[in-house]
């Protein structure tokens, strides 16, 4: 191929991206996700079937856990419309403190002929009441209940999931995820920049979203944001052969001969990737949507600069998800509950950096990601000392670590919008000396394909605010006008794709875009991220 009709090929596959992207953002739209569950520490659960929706219009039979009657609570209690329904996918997310004793009744309301079922929680020792033996644990047998109580004996993420025939009942959807709270919260979380950084978020009218202040009872472990990813795959033939054994078995007396499922379940050939429950675009519609009665929980990651976000992620399939988070790397904190230590010093955390991350089946892991702008070599807030906007002309006065914060001097107020600002870029245009993409008889000049690839963000704007383009300009730019992206008027971010890094995992039904795929969105500190939709 020629060097011309490449660089058209690489141009139009960017544009390709770009549109995609627009559309992504304009169904992302006011629609935030969170870590939201249930509260204990006691929990009435139920196992039964429904139907799952997907992009694609395909409703697909499924079974799952959900609340038997009201739960206790719902958190975060800044969501205020959260329902539990007696059957969704991921199973209702477990909200306990440590220490406490938890204590989980399930009943069984399968359809006969699934038979017994039961829940397994890796990490915590558990107790049985009642039930029937099974291979791994007390079974609750069909439309009986049995009883586990376990004490939440470390903070951090875990699954819990199906011990009874797992290769088909978490195939159907039983599984769910278990948060245990720190109970003793580290002072380091509630004084300096994190005190400063949820005054900010006050300034702004922005509630807290988070269910703690650290996700252990460790000082480096604090932070400012949170949400909550579970990852697994749907064979479409499997959930059709169970659908139609039951039907079949329909009325059959439950331990009789023949009234049992004999679903195969291998070859394994998946054909639906899910973020907590939905595919791409669906995982960015809003928390407990109408339209998702069995799929309440969202992702759709929104953050301001200098937060630092939790991730709480779960691999619920048979499959390892290489998953990656765009922007930035994650600083893993600990694996199904367990801290990494140093080797050498236990005060310090010793998690690696990932690049992209890995979940393995069953397993859960606790991150820090965060952005900052650090790097970018522009003005990311389009600071302009020729521009007649106020706006324009904010200070940013470096802190010990280069940023603007209240340990500037002068400190930096908490209601600036470049708070957490990286100093060094201040005042630094886009481009000091634009060259572009050379126009190749096409009938417009494309963007320069170093800010294209870099940072365009497809939000019409390189930079952060509904109003930034034009001080960086004025009137006329070589970049949309900060008026015609299609979000709020007043959300200008940047967008970061979060996804699978096996492509295949990145369609719905082997159509692209789809599966595992989220946006990650930037946004400016005036525009005021509400996570309760």
């Amino acid at each position: 191929m020629s060097q011309m009709n490449l660089k058209r090929t690489t141009s139009k596959t960017r544009l390709l991206w770009a549109a995609m992207l627009s559309l992504v953002l304009l169904l992302a739209t006011r629609a935030h996700a969170a870590a939201p569950g249930i509260t204990g520490p006691t929990f009435n659960l139920t196992a039964q079937p429904a139907y799952l929706n997907q992009p694609d219009g395909n409703a697909i039979y499924s079974w799952g856990y959900g609340c038997n009657g009201s739960p206790s609570g719902f958190a975060p209690s800044a969501i205020p419309n959260a329902t539990c329904n007696t059957m969704q996918v991921p199973g209702p997310t477990l909200i306990v403190t440590e220490g406490q004793t938890v204590t989980v009744t399930l009943t069984n309301n399968l359809p006969t002929a699934a038979g017994n079922t039961s829940i397994l929680f890796p990490g915590f020792n558990v107790t049985t009441t009642g039930g029937v033996p099974g291979l791994l644990t007390q079974e609750a047998a069909p439309a009986s209940s049995v009883t586990y109580t376990f004490t939440a004996s470390s903070p951090g993420t875990r699954a819990y999931y199906s011990g009874t025939q797992s290769d088909l009942q978490v195939e159907m959807g039983l599984y769910g995820a278990v948060i245990v709270l720190p109970a003793n919260v580290p002072t380091a979380c509630t004084s300096g920049l994190h005190a400063a950084n949820l005054q900010v978020k006050a300034a702004h009218g922005e509630p807290d979203f988070r269910l703690s202040e650290a996700a252990y009872d460790h000082p480096q472990t604090c932070y400012d944001r949170e949400y909550m990813f579970q990852f697994a795959e749907i064979d479409p033939r499997i959930h059709n052969a169970a659908l139609a054994q039951v039907t079949a078995l329909t009325g059959c007396t439950a331990g009789t001969p023949g009234c049992s499922l004999v679903v195969p379940t291998e070859p394994y050939h998946p054909a639906y990737f899910l973020i907590n429950g939905r595919s791409m675009p669906d995982d960015m519609d809003p928390n407990y949507g109408a339209e998702y009665p069995h799929q309440p929980y969202n992702g759709n990651p929104h953050m301001h600069p200098g937060e630092l976000t939790l991730i709480r992620v779960i691999g619920q399939g048979r499959w390892q998800h290489p998953f990656h988070e765009h922007a930035n790397h994650v600083r893993i904190l600990g694996r199904d509950g367990n801290l990494i230590l140093s080797a050498t010093d236990s005060t310090s955390l010793a998690g690696p950096l990932q690049f992209t991350t890995t979940t393995t089946p069953g397993m859960a892991f606790d991150g820090i990601f965060y952005f900052t702008g650090r790097g970018l070599n522009w003005d990311m807030y389009a600071h302009n000392p020729s521009s007649a906007d106020p706006l324009a002309k904010l200070p940013c006065n470096p802190d010990a670590n280069g940023y603007y914060t209240v340990n500037s001097s002068p400190a930096a107020p908490v209601s600036a919008i470049n708070y957490y600002e990286w100093c060094q870029d201040h005042n630094k245009p886009l481009q000091a000396n634009p060259f572009g993409d050379v126009a190749a008889g096409g009938p417009a000049t494309l963007p320069d394909p170093n800010i294209f690839t870099n940072g365009a963000w497809y939000s019409g704007s390189p930079y952060l605010g509904p109003d930034a383009t034009t001080r960086a300009t004025g009137t006329t730019s070589d970049f949309q006008p900060a008026n015609t992206q299609a979000n709020p008027a007043d959300e200008r971010g940047w967008a970061f794709m979060w996804h699978s890094h096996n492509e295949r995992e990145i369609t719905t039904n082997n159509v692209f875009p789809g599966g595992m795929l989220m946006m990650m969105l930037v946004d400016s500190r005036e525009f005021v991220i509400d996570e309760s939709n």
